[in-house]
């Protein structure tokens, strides 16, 4: 069986009787010729295409979309009419950089016995690490004895405009939107094996899904209230609000573009709430044959199995 059929028979069964978030994202269509929730797919031609989701398959996963002006998510955003079938779902932004903060949420600082820091900690994952809605999650052969590899659900930026010197006050406005990600961690190569340094252990192919679908600020307008839960095989293994963070999107944003231009589709990970893997007793590593499901209020849920390498 390929990995693509089993991805598929993976995930129909956990989407069946999910809420379908991607349905009501799209209400807004009805009122305005303004995309709000962008995806990014192949047609049936397999070309690349970008539009707003409007008609759904039987586990709620995009069939068909109506197509933004020039099928560009940098652009106006308008959406055309022109309807397209949706072949395959796509992560719904090409990173050009994946920026990532470590150490973000109060509870998660708790959990694994470090001080609040006083400064965002900043480390990069490759963009060769993004990964589609869906597709399967690698665990490394050299990171698969014993098992290490984890999960982190998180909250993804993604910068609209160029931004360099921002203030707090001005940031959101060069953001596009928000989607979900998932900043998959080797636990091993983030401490000796990576020499110290943890963009190693992060950066390993598959490892940064993102995904369902991005939704502009003009639908989410306050970043720091959202609910965030990781489930893995259907349990909850993460719960919390993006409220708390130690940093918020505004902070982060004019943060990280002091002295340093954030081009447009730049992808910022957030940082992840309490409860990832290494730190229950005993420690909850990711195996062949898991799927992991991180959900955020307003966005959807982003579904992965997982394979071996």
């Amino acid at each position: 069986m390929s990995i693509r059929s089993r991805v598929h028979v993976l995930c129909r069964s956990s989407l069946l009787g999910r809420v379908a978030q991607f349905r009501g994202m799209n209400s807004t269509a009805a009122v305005t010729k303004t995309a709000t929730n962008l995806i990014r797919f192949l047609d049936d031609k397999q070309q690349l295409r970008c539009g707003q989701p409007k008609k759904f398959d039987a586990n709620n996963v995009p069939i068909q979309a109506d197509l933004i002006d020039q099928n560009d998510p940098y652009g106006s955003l308008e959406l055309t009419g022109e309807m397209m079938t949706v072949s395959k779902l796509l992560a719904p932004v090409a990173p050009v950089q994946i920026l990532c903060i470590g150490l973000n949420y109060r509870r998660h600082a708790a959990e694994t016995k470090k001080d609040i820091p006083r400064n965002p900690v900043l480390f990069m994952k490759s963009i060769n690490s993004t990964l589609d809605p869906f597709d399967a999650i690698r665990i490394p052969s050299i990171a698969s004895s014993p098992a290490e590899v984890d999960y982190e659900g998180e909250l993804a930026i993604v910068m609209g405009k160029d931004c360099l010197n921002v203030s707090q006050d001005d940031a959101l406005r060069h953001v596009l939107g928000y989607t979900v990600g998932n900043d998959v961690s080797a636990r091993r190569w983030q401490g000796k094996k990576g020499g110290g340094q943890w963009g190693r252990a992060k950066s390993f192919d598959t490892f940064c899904p993102l995904g369902p679908s991005l939704v502009t600020t003009q639908a989410i307008t306050d970043p720091g209230s959202l609910r965030i839960s990781t489930a893995v095989n259907g349990e909850t293994r993460q719960d919390s609000n993006t409220s708390d963070m130690i940093f918020s999107v505004a902070e982060l944003v004019s943060y990280l573009s002091q002295s340093t231009t954030l081009p447009k589709g730049t992808v910022i990970l957030t940082g992840t709430p309490e409860g990832v893997g290494y730190t229950r007793e005993p420690p909850a590593y990711l195996k062949p044959g898991d799927e992991v499901v991180i959900t955020i209020e307003g966005i959807g849920s982003l579904v992965n199995p997982v394979v071996a390498e």
